[in-house]
């Protein structure tokens, strides 16, 4: 059985373009840990910009609320 993935979706605030990727739970704490906040970098101008956890990824904050999980 596959493991759950979740969507992460941002536009860029320089040039409009849409970030996305897709990520399982651990690559997310992995990459992004439990901060309220991503840093994300955009595909087209390379911005490196910040986006709220929880509008760039509601699946992960409705369903697995990563700061109150238990390790």
């Amino acid at each position: 059985m596959g493991h759950k993935r979740y969507h992460i979706k941002s536009p860029c605030p320089q040039c409009g373009c849409s970030f996305a990727q897709v990520l399982s739970k651990e690559e997310i704490k992995a990459r992004y840990g439990d901060a309220p906040n991503i840093e994300l970098e955009c595909g087209e101008c390379m911005l490196q910009f910040e986006a709220e956890r929880k509008s760039a990824c509601p699946e992960w904050d409705d369903e697995c609320r990563l700061n109150e999980e238990k390790a």
